[in-house]
């Protein structure tokens, strides 16, 4: 005490006495804290504090950190600390404040776990003070029993992560050793199998369960030593938790509230691999001894003894089979409880791959040859790749019955399922067994599917992303299946994952009812995707990011498209409330040379979709979207052309006036460059264009009735025979449209019939002309005899000569039914039908 002045030493001396006089109570203890320069916040702000511990000198605060120490390594040392620090006497208030105080917890367990310098090692330390720590985990009081776990569980995971070698052996084995003690793995002494010995009391046994659920769930650490160190005793406890199930026990709770707690904490493919271990699927979790047996207590616990060998080998049989039955109900039930996280999904996934790695396997047995042939371990492994092969069919099967419709959880999970269950399918097919047993899975599976193109779920860009893994399948599978219907779905689901369900059938619509239960509206509005059209401002348009390019750049995916939102198909489609950016616009412009031919034929319907709803930007850029549809029509895919040549009429019969011109000079006159047989071909795509422009223009196609039928007369001196014969074939309806319309150029219309149904070589082209008169005389009816007045004469004429004098059959039937036509016009005008009136006269 050199260097002190007399008042200090002597206040520095009665300070001493005072705690040494109390240093075994638990406020001398806290006093020694505050000494010692220990937490802050152990006494309150405001709080006066004695002048001898405030002014303590370095030598006071090293000797009561060394009394501390000391106090700590003493039996129930630590107990007394504790309730020094916590202030844990008994005060019902202040107890429940020290519950809940998180900070004070830390701080108490960073000094407990913190190795004093007066100890040997870290290790001497450790042997000490974790047997006290886990002694802290069964105080009774219920006052003070909180705040002890708390600081428990608090200290046991500082340590664990400060020194976690020396965590594991001095807390988690210990916390852990009545379950560790009946694993399959632990090496039972002799007197110990003996039948009858109890392993593990029922008090034991519960204790450790509830320590467990408070160092782990309570504590809430995932770090990887706890759980590692859990794993090794999760099988076990699936067995008592599967016990528990069968029969009235307070352990089923915690036993649960623990499994889920590692299945939710851990990764993915550990928390799968534990489920597959947990029935006897893989040995990733050490399970109960086989000779150990959960006993039910007297308590309402479960103690854990040696059972005896059963001689019996069918009452053995019998029991095992029961057993894995039990255990399969238990784990369907906790999977029950992890539907939302998707781990239920998941696991049901990981089966059915188990299920067609059982089909693949069983092919392989039957090309290794006879069983009776095999050496005794090759036997051992066939009976017991049999008994996995049957563990999984039960678990599938009881998976099936018992797992709600809502496992999956994401498109993912979906996806997946499928996928393995078309691979199921595909090597069943390729082992050459048939498809019988699989045709009601598979066609569940592509219904699924279906359901959510057509209305099940709000798909995503990114979800048919996650679709397009099963293309490759379900192209195998429309090539390869037996069943022409499983064949055509196949087909028609891939179109529509393709088209991002721009385009769907009446076999994926009709999958999708199967399965929803229910009729899709005629917009598909549940679903958002609307059948054979896509529209809309943001309505998916291809992605940058996933390889949208010009179509002389080489794209990586093949199937960038359209995706639909909710809309009207129909022609009195109301305008879309979010105009189109021009960016999406650009993107679809892009789409629209996509080599692959759904993208390019949905980016053709999306711009039929714009103009049906008059967005302004597309109309901006309506010349533009003309020239795509224009050279779409060209392409040889009918999927493409028949979409181009929809949305040139669509554009044709909004704007008529700007875009018939155009129509009409390039159906008279072949494109340059082109070969003559591709020329006629696409004029006669446009031929089909011009009718369905003359379809929606209804009554105001008089307005163009000149330069229509002067295209389609010249169309009928072509070179080209099938283009003469379209070219009569759009005259005849054209003229059928225009009835009594037809005016003076009847006698252009009359003259080149005649001509051509007497002098073409060709028979089909002869043919066109005399259907023409058909429905000239169908269309005009009793008016047949007024508008044709001048020249009915020379029609009845070539008709006549066309009975008598043509070689063709089907010219002759067409001559023939256009006299009968004509006979019924001229009778209703020479005989009209006598009708008998009663007249009354009134006289004046």
């Amino acid at each position: 005490m050199a260097g002190l002045s007399e008042a200090e030493r002597a206040q520095s001396r009665e300070a001493l006495q005072h705690i040494l006089d109390r240093v075994y109570q638990p406020l001398a203890v806290r006093e020694l804290l505050i000494l010692q320069g220990g937490p802050k916040q152990s006494r309150p702000a405001g709080e006066e504090t004695k002048p001898a511990l405030a002014r303590s000198p370095v030598w006071l605060r090293r000797l009561c950190g060394q009394l501390l120490s000391e106090r700590l390594m003493r039996p129930n040392g630590l107990q007394a600390v504790v309730r020094g620090i916590m202030e844990g006497t008994g005060g019902g208030t202040d107890a429940e404040a020290a519950a809940v105080d998180w900070r004070k917890c830390d701080a108490v367990a960073k000094i407990l776990a913190s190795c004093p310098q007066q100890c040997l090692s870290v290790e001497d330390y450790y042997k000490h003070v974790c047997p006290q720590i886990l002694d802290l985990l069964h105080i009774q009081d219920k006052l003070t029993a909180r705040q002890f776990q708390r600081v428990a569980t608090t200290t046991l995971l500082t340590m664990a992560k400060e020194h976690p070698q020396l965590a594991e052996k001095h807390l988690l084995q210990p916390l852990l050793t009545p379950l560790l003690r009946c694993s399959d793995v632990a090496e039972l002494a002799e007197e110990d199998l003996s039948a009858g010995t109890v392993l593990v009391t029922e008090a034991e046994l519960s204790s450790c369960v509830e320590d467990v659920f408070k160092v782990y769930v309570v504590g809430n650490d995932s770090s990887s030593l706890l759980l590692k160190s859990l794993q090794s005793v999760l099988g076990v406890v699936f067995s008592l938790y599967s016990f528990a199930k069968q029969n009235v026990s307070y352990l089923r709770s915690p036993c649960q509230e623990v499994l889920l707690w590692f299945l939710e904490k851990s990764e993915r493919e550990t928390s799968l691999s534990v489920l597959e271990g947990c029935v006897g699927l893989a040995s990733s979790v050490h399970r109960l001894h086989p000779r150990c047996r959960f006993r039910v207590g007297s308590e309402g616990g479960a103690a854990i003894a040696v059972e005896e060998p059963i001689s019996d080998e069918d009452e053995a049989l019998y029991q095992k089979v029961s057993l894995e039955q039990c255990h399969v109900e238990s784990l369907v039930e906790l999977l029950s409880h992890c539907q939302r996280s998707g781990l239920a999904g998941d696991f049901f996934i990981r089966c059915l791959k188990a299920l067609t790695h059982v089909a693949v396997e069983d092919e392989a047995v039957a090309s290794c040859g006879a069983v009776a042939e095999r050496s005794l371990l090759e036997l051992e492994q066939h009976h017991a790749g049999q008994r996995r092969k049957l563990l999984v069919l039960q678990l599938v099967a009881t998976l099936c019955e018992s797992v709600s419709d809502t496992v999956f959880t994401d498109i993912a999970q979906v996806e997946e399922f499928v996928a393995v269950t078309l691979q199921r399918a595909c090597v069943s097919l390729a082992q050459g067994r048939g498809a019988a047993v699989e045709a009601q899975t598979l066609s569940m599976a592509m219904g699924l599917v279906a359901a959510m193109l057509g209305g099940a779920v709000q798909l995503k860009s990114s979800d048919f992303t996650v679709l397009k893994r099963l293309l490759p399948l379900l192209e195998e599978m429309s090539c390869t299946h037996p069943d022409p219907v499983i064949q055509e779905l196949a087909a028609d689901l891939r179109i529509a994952i393709c088209t991002h369900g721009a385009f769907s059938t009446d076999t994926v619509d009709t999958a999708a009812e199967s399965v929803l239960g229910k009729k899709l509206g005629p917009g598909r509005t549940e679903a958002g995707i609307a059948p054979c059209q896509s529209s809309g401002a943001d309505r998916g348009q291809p992605q940058h990011g996933r390889g949208c390019s010009h179509p002389s750049a080489p794209r990586e995916s093949e199937e960038q498209s359209v995706r639909g939102e909710p809309s009207t198909t129909g022609p009195a489609a109301a305008p879309s409330t979010e105009s189109t950016t021009p960016a999406q616009l650009q993107e679809l412009l892009l789409s629209a040379y996509d080599p692959q031919v759904p993208v390019r034929a949905a980016a053709l319907r999306s711009f039929s979709s714009l103009i049906m709803q008059r967005d302004p930007e597309a109309l901006q850029i309506q010349e533009k979207i003309l020239q795509v549809f224009l050279e779409n029509v060209q392409h040889e895919d009918s999927f493409v052309y028949l979409s181009a040549i929809q949305g040139v009429a669509l554009l044709s019969s909004e704007y008529p006036e700007q875009i018939l011109p155009v129509l009409l000079a390039r159906y008279g006159r072949p494109a340059q460059g082109t070969e003559d047989t591709a020329a006629a071909v696409t004029r006669m795509k446009l031929g089909e264009v011009l009718m369905r422009v003359t379809r929606a223009l209804g009554d105001m196609v008089v307005k163009h009735r000149e330069p229509l039928i002067h295209a389609f007369l010249r169309g009928a001196r072509d070179p080209d025979s099938t283009l003469r014969a379209s070219s009569l074939s759009n005259l005849g309806e054209l003229c059928q449209r225009l009835g009594f319309q037809l005016g003076s150029v009847i006698h252009e219309v009359s003259s080149c019939l005649t001509a051509i149904a007497k002098t073409d070589p060709e028979a089909e082209v002869r043919r066109a002309a005399v259907h023409v008169v058909v429905l000239l005389l169908r269309g005009l009816s009793k008016k047949a005899t007024e508008v044709l007045q001048d020249v009915l004469r020379d029609l009845y004429r070539l008709l006549k000569h066309v009975v008598a004098a043509e070689p063709d059959g089907a010219a002759v039937l067409h001559a023939q039914l256009a006299l009968e036509e004509l006979d019924t016009a001229v009778r209703s005008v020479l005989f009209p039908p006598q009708v008998l009136e009663k007249k009354i006269v009134v006289l004046p």
